[in-house]
């Protein structure tokens, strides 16, 4: 006798093997049950109450999964940022910037007394004279220990400092400078406001105190004379301090020794020194610190052993070993006449001078 559920003769060839594997693959998981519209009533419900076997059930109410919760409120705080964004600008719309004030320069030659002191030994003159315990070089031009002002950050005054030096360094102690070469690193470190002013005290040097190359940069005639000793010796200080909530302002004041001889001749002839004192004011606005530019203002230089009779506009002329200043002055200044500087002239100390 076959078993429950089976034909007497057994399953019929080519039909399941069983009742239950017909509905093998159909699942009713605990979520497909609760969906279920239609519901069974128990038997001891229909007993009592008499109702008929099944009910309908009230639709489940389907809220959002936390899924699509989370993405609809990523999506209304972008959309709100980019609202926000629109209404007011990250980037703020800078201030009008004030001119920048055009380069003040004055260039005083400094006249010898007598015979400009020299000699072939290059240390021993070094040794007697005022610039013996200077450094050389840029270790010269040290950067002070910086702080911070009401409105500029420490990395603010550094750069301002930094900036500063190496304007310096490249208009005073650069040999292809000083040779009369190239000036486009110094050049690069103007705001861009006094390139104008800076290419036309090259184009058209005028002793006018605007237009002197001399009140930019250190530099020779290279006909006259050449560098004995391509190490400079320097020694000044640098100072920074606040001019304004929206300007930093650093004072350069330095004094450089050259080591020359005549031009050409190959090294054989004495050697003299010549002395430079050189103050520069810098002024930095936030866009001057954030490019490593420098607005130069002012321009002071007395530098001998030069002539007074000489003009020191374009280059300096310097008076080597051996030699003595021409008699008579620059020419006379009218002083009714605008755009013309009052000359200067002033005797260089015997004191500043090497004993040889």
């Amino acid at each position: 006798m076959g078993g429950p559920g089976n034909p007497p003769e057994g399953t019929p060839e080519g039909a399941p093997g069983g009742g239950e594997d017909e509905y093998r693959s159909v699942v009713f998981d605990e979520s497909f049950v609760r969906a279920a519209r239609l519901q069974e009533f128990s038997a001891q419900e229909r007993i009592a109450d008499h109702a008929p076997a099944v009910r309908r059930r009230p639709p489940l109410r389907r809220g959002l999964s936390r899924q699509a919760l989370v993405l609809v409120l990523l999506i209304a705080v972008a959309f709100g940022t980019a609202i926000y964004m629109g209404v007011r600008h990250p980037y703020q719309t800078p201030a009008a910037r004030e001119p920048v004030e055009p380069l003040r320069m004055t260039v005083i030659p400094l006249a010898p007394e007598g015979k400009v002191p020299g000699t072939a030994d290059l240390e021993y003159l070094y040794e007697h004279s005022p610039a013996a315990q200077f450094r050389t070089g840029a270790e010269g031009v040290p950067l002070p220990a910086s702080r911070r002002t009401a409105h500029f950050s420490d990395s603010q005054v550094v750069s301002a400092l930094t900036t500063a030096k190496d304007y310096i360094v490249r208009s005073a102690l650069d040999p292809e400078v000083l040779t009369g070469g190239e000036v486009r690193g110094v050049r690069v470190l103007l705001d861009p406001d006094q390139l104008e002013q800076f290419d036309q005290s090259f184009a058209r040097p005028t002793a006018d105190g605007r237009h002197a190359p001399t009140g930019w940069l250190v530099r020779f005639d290279p006909s006259r004379a050449e560098l004995a000793d391509r190490k400079v010796r320097v020694q000044g200080t640098l100072q920074a301090a606040e001019a304004d909530s929206s300007t930093l302002e650093v004072t350069a004041d330095h004094t450089f020794v050259y080591a020359l001889r005549p031009a050409g001749t190959g090294g054989e002839d004495e050697v003299s020194l010549f002395t430079l004192r050189r103050e520069l004011h810098f002024r930095f606005d936030r866009d001057d610190l954030r490019l490593h530019q420098a607005q130069l203002v002012v321009s002071y230089v007395q530098a001998g052993p030069l002539s007074c009779a000489e003009d020191s506009t374009n280059h300096l002329r310097p008076l080597l070993a051996g030699q003595t200043a021409k008699e008579g002055g620059p020419a006379g200044t009218d002083p009714y006449a605008t755009g013309s500087a009052t000359a200067l002239c002033g005797t260089l100390a015997t004191s500043a001078q090497p004993k040889v």
